[in-house]
């Protein structure tokens, strides 16, 4: 099974494509130019494999993100997946930037005035084992709080990987999925 990963919720552009061959990823700074990079960035990533360009299965990280940026990936996955008759799933952009990190991890998107877009995780070996604090909006220093009742660690400059983002669907990807705005 082919799997294409894609999120653009951050200011990161993330994409990560998952063959029997092997894994293609790509992430990259790129503020407010996602969607005149997604395209070619997708279709580098299927000349590198070596492979046509079609999968089985797209993931979309649902944000938080700008109304914009989340968006961006979601519009473009659906439009791949209904040429290709391919199923999507999403997963939380947060989740995605909590998995490559072990142990308790709290990971954060800037929501304005002293606010967070953040979640609490329970990782083991790349996967969510508890959400301990399911994705919210609250003060940061509420947030501190949280982290440090469990015991956990705060990853303040977290990205999101693509890569987690494509295995998190087995576990935490839903098939019903909705945007999450900032």
């Amino acid at each position: 099974m082919l799997t294409l990963a894609l999120d653009t919720a951050t200011p990161d552009l993330s994409l990560a494509l998952v063959t029997p061959q092997g894994t293609f990823s790509f992430c990259e700074r790129l503020e407010r130019l996602h969607a005149q990079r997604i395209a070619p960035e997708v279709q580098a990533l299927f000349q590198q494999a070596g492979l046509p360009f079609r999968a089985d299965r797209l993931v979309v990280g649902v944000g938080p993100g700008s109304y914009t940026g989340v968006r961006v990936a979601a519009s473009y996955a659906l439009g791949l997946a209904r040429a290709w008759g391919a199923e999507v799933f999403g997963v939380s952009s947060l989740m995605a930037m909590a998995a490559p990190h072990e142990g308790v991890v709290g990971v954060t998107l800037d929501a304005r005035r002293g606010n967070v877009y953040a979640g609490l995780y329970e990782v083991q070996r790349g996967q969510i084992i508890k959400v301990l604090l399911p994705d919210s909006k609250l003060p940061l220093s509420e947030f501190q709080t949280h982290v440090e009742k469990a015991q956990g660690t705060l990853v303040p400059e977290a990205r999101v990987s693509g890569v987690a983002l494509a295995q998190l669907a087995e576990t935490q990807g839903s098939k019903d999925w909705k945007l999450h705005y900032l």
